[in-house]
């Protein structure tokens, strides 16, 4: 029984060299509301393309893991009620009950390296929670990066989580985090988190490099690239701090926990800055988009120009 189900245009992509990117499908059913949620999983695809890429959204249904979904298959997803919000534990589970998922970052890079595709964007990757020390709740997303080969391109950790300890964690882990075009390591929403970045790199090709170094060297994992949101829609983290504290401390008086807490915080920030924090989710993903399309390029590509050292 095949575990994978790409579109033809993914097929035919990967076995003829194409430049391909991954995309998660949460930002459909748990990131938006509808019908943004479909406007802009659309309107990312048509970045990547734009890029010189090709998009595969990939997402579970019906038990199948179809990377490279149609545009039916996007609304469809996007108005489906209670999908699953799919991680390396439940992946499988999913599958085997001919279940309905939508992938998260660690389960997207499951199912696209086990398709072939090297770079996946995605807005910012989970980490570790903040009262982590009691609550002990970190993201899958950190020890996936450490163990699959696939070089994640995001806008840095989620700005509601606890920013020093999740990179501490990732250093733990071996994961190296690259930031794209400056030496500090972004927040989401705010293109500067006050927290340096461990590597810097100004070239997509390099970041090519870099990741078939590590495969050349036999390191296990991937790579997290942290590309700063576009300047004119960035929200300052000190604008963001106090809402984001004060939508923590509505969710812990609520008990809410788990796979719950982000999708409650995202929605609580949305409401107290009255959508501008929607938007700049829809800038940044888009910047990642075209940043992984030059990746994904520059990865299939034999003679792709590197600067000198």
């Amino acid at each position: 029984m095949p575990l994978l189900y790409p579109s033809p245009e993914i097929r035919d992509a990967l076995q003829t060299g194409l430049p391909v990117v991954a995309l998660e499908s949460t930002i459909i059913t748990h990131g938006l509301p509808f019908p943004r949620n479909v406007d802009t999983a659309l309107s990312v695809e048509q970045a990547v393309r734009d890029a010189g890429a090709i998009p595969a959204t990939i997402a579970v249904t019906d038990g199948k893991i179809r990377v490279g979904l149609t545009r039916q298959e996007i609304e469809t997803l996007a108005q489906k009620p209670d999908v699953a919000k799919l991680s390396r534990a439940d992946l499988a589970a999913c599958m085997a009950m001919g279940g309905t998922g939508s992938t998260t970052v660690a389960a997207t890079m499951i199912c696209a390296a086990r398709a072939g595709i090297t770079v996946f964007a995605t807005g910012g990757i989970g980490g570790v929670h903040r009262g982590a020390s009691e609550t002990f709740d970190i993201s899958a997303d950190l020890t996936e990066l450490s163990q699959t080969p696939v070089t994640v391109v995001c806008a840095g950790a989620k700005a509601i989580l606890d920013l020093p300890k999740t990179l501490e964690t990732l250093e733990t882990l071996g994961v190296p985090v690259i930031a794209f075009g400056q030496d500090a390591f972004p927040a989401f929403w705010s293109a500067d988190s006050g927290l340096p970045a461990p590597l810097r790199m100004d070239c997509p090709a390099r970041i090519a490099l870099a990741h078939r170094m590590r495969a050349a060297l036999g390191l296990p994992g991937g790579q997290l690239v942290v590309n700063p949101i576009p300047q004119d829609a960035e929200i300052p983290r000190e604008t963001l701090e106090p809402l984001i504290a004060a939508a923590q401390s509505e969710a812990d008086a609520q008990g809410i926990t788990g796979k719950a807490v982000t999708p409650f915080l995202l929605r609580r920030i949305s409401e107290m800055t009255d959508g501008a924090s929607l938007s700049a989710n829809v800038a940044l993903i888009h910047a990642n988009a075209r940043l992984a399309a030059r990746i994904a390029i520059a990865a299939v590509s034999d003679d792709a120009e590197l600067p000198e050292i």
